[in-house]
């Protein structure tokens, strides 16, 4: 594609998450935001008012105007949007998680790769500047502990916090540990909603790492930490706060505080949608694979719904 080539972009579902995403687009270098579509047309007017553009109430009326389309609607439309555009060769970039049916997932990642369209997932905290900072210490994990904590949302109730939240924390763990699942043991609970609202999950791996995951979405206060131990130093990173310390094993025998050497790397804070739109418009660009791949989602997703499956047995 021509360097110089402005990118136009469409955001599909423009509610708590969507506005977000045109918002961006709407400033973002290289790209004109063509429209934006949602079936609630008063919200979908004001959105595309706000920032300038056109407003569709169907994503069918935009298809072939754009070369890129953000899919921000219910897990249970993600599919359905995504293929019409795929079909079309229009590059996607679908809000994590990818469907909620696994069947749906491969039949989409197996339709981007066969037409040799764009498919991104919308794993967000992949591109936290603590992660990607995290990511030049983290080696070898033996043992991680996740606590992703929120009050209660009042959206995305048609999902459970495994699917909701969860997620995030899954995909991050598979970008680090190169390792076949080998055993899953979870509990959940429904507090407000019908779905799982608090759920504890400790995967073991064939290459002996444990994660031991917690999600809940009735908290008091949000809370967002990831803790990797390894064989000589321990990380620990905040999500909220873009925060990263690794306290590391000195040379010899731990005989004082002073043998522990403390990094903490400077951090520039970035707004992490920002980073994931922008790489999404350069992989559009370049015609390179995201980082967070139609098959990054679909084995995230996959493994997510083992851990839902093992709460149902129970």
């Amino acid at each position: 594609m021509n360097p110089d080539k402005i990118i136009r972009t469409a955001v599909v579902g423009v509610g708590h998450l969507g506005q977000h995403h045109a918002r961006i687009y709407s400033e973002m270098p290289g790209v004109r935001l063509a429209a934006v579509v949602d079936t609630d047309e008063k919200q979908g007017r004001k959105i595309a008012r706000e920032y300038r553009t056109a407003y569709c109430k169907m994503a069918s009326e935009i298809i072939d105007s754009v070369d890129a389309v953000n899919i921000a609607t219910p897990t249970v439309s993600h599919y359905e949007m995504a293929k019409i555009f795929i079909e079309r060769g229009v590059a996607a970039l679908v809000e994590k998680p990818i469907t909620a049916d696994p069947v749906q997932a491969e039949k989409l990642v197996s339709l981007s790769e066969k037409k040799g369209v764009i498919l991104q997932i919308g794993h967000v905290e992949r591109f936290n500047a603590a992660v990607q900072a995290a990511r030049n210490y983290i080696k070898d994990p033996r043992f991680i502990e996740v606590d992703r904590l929120s009050p209660y949302p009042m959206r995305s109730l048609d999902i459970g916090v495994v699917l909701d939240l969860m997620i995030h924390d899954i995909d991050i763990i598979l970008s680090f540990v190169s390792s076949p699942v080998k055993k899953i043991d979870s509990m959940a609970a429904a507090v407000l909603s019908k779905y799982e609202d608090i759920a504890n999950c400790r995967i073991a791996f064939e290459n002996g790492c444990v994660a031991n995951i917690t999600a809940s979405r009735v908290s008091y206060k949000a809370e967002r930490k990831f803790r990797v131990f390894e064989g000589n130093q321990y990380i620990t990173l905040d999500f909220q706060k873009q925060r990263l310390a690794v306290y590391r094993k000195k040379l010899g025998i731990i005989k004082s505080v002073k043998d522990i050497e403390i990094i903490k790397p400077r951090i520039k804070k970035t707004e992490p949608l920002k980073s994931e739109l922008a790489d999404f418009i350069s992989c559009v660009r370049e015609g390179r694979v995201p980082e967070v791949s139609g098959r990054r989602g679909l084995a995230a997703l996959k493994l997510v719904l083992e851990i839902m499956n093992s709460i149902k047995e129970k």
